[in-house]
């Protein structure tokens, strides 16, 4: 499988094996209908298209999945992709690692357009009231719909080791150690898919190499635009 070419030959042969080790990681497969599957069909492509020697840019026109949803299909597409893998994991992941990380980008910005204003960030309102500031719990205003931080308070770039300026826009996933993301992805798909509040136990990235063991809440918070996970975390143990 070190060839490009070989590889892409390799993921058509073993579609069925890799979709169904895929569904079992998620618990189900995507509907056949749905944005999740649709958005997980033209990533296929893009790699296929990609293996071949072309250089696709990612086609998302006329789908709109959610963020978080979409995003976890495509992680566990190629983890079950590296895990079919066997021997050649390591391979397959560095082939296509990079593939996945410039698709869900491409998701993000084009997620991101759909919502602009127009106006530049530092001129938006702030997605809750300054008070916030003054809590002592990490605070972050995450979209659910991209899953970017939309708003962050002095704790969380404490906890986090980030300024408020680098927090905003950035992915939350990203703040989340690897072990923690089918955990994260599953609490934003409840509170995007409607329940109002969550508490639950989960880790985070400090920005310094270690994690903060945390105990969290998300809430829904709703305006016409757009659907907030107000999420607030407190550490519960020590940093290892």
């Amino acid at each position: 499988m070190g060839e490009n070419r070989q590889l892409a030959s390799w993921l058509v042969q073993r579609r069925t094996t890799i979709e169904h080790t895929m569904a079992q990681a998620l618990g189900r497969k995507p509907a056949g209908a749905s944005p999740e599957a649709e958005i997980l069909r033209r990533f296929r492509a893009f790699v296929l298209l990609a293996l071949n020697g072309g250089r696709p840019q990612p086609a998302l026109d006329g789908v709109r999945a959610s963020y978080p949803r979409a995003a976890r299909a495509l992680q566990a597409w190629v983890e079950a992709a590296v895990t079919v893998a066997g021997p050649g994991a390591a391979a397959v992941r560095d082939v296509l690692e990079p593939l996945r990380e410039q698709f869900q980008l491409a998701m993000r910005s084009t997620a991101t357009a759909r919502r602009a204003s127009g106006s530049p960030r530092t001129n938006r309102r702030r997605a809750v009231s300054a008070a916030i500031d003054r809590v002592s719990e990490a605070f972050l205003a995450i979209d659910s719909d991209t899953g970017t931080i939309e708003d962050a308070n002095p704790a969380a770039g404490a906890l986090l080791g980030a300024t408020r300026d680098t927090l905003l826009g950035a992915e939350a996933v990203g703040f989340v150690p690897k072990s923690e993301h089918d955990a994260w992805w599953t609490e934003l798909e409840a509170v995007a898919e409607g329940e109002d509040s969550r508490s639950f136990r989960t880790a985070l990235s400090d920005g310094r190499g270690g994690q903060v063991a945390v105990e969290a809440s998300v809430t829904r918070f709703s305006t016409r635009r757009r659907t907030l996970a107000l999420f607030l975390a407190r550490p519960v143990s020590a940093r290892r």
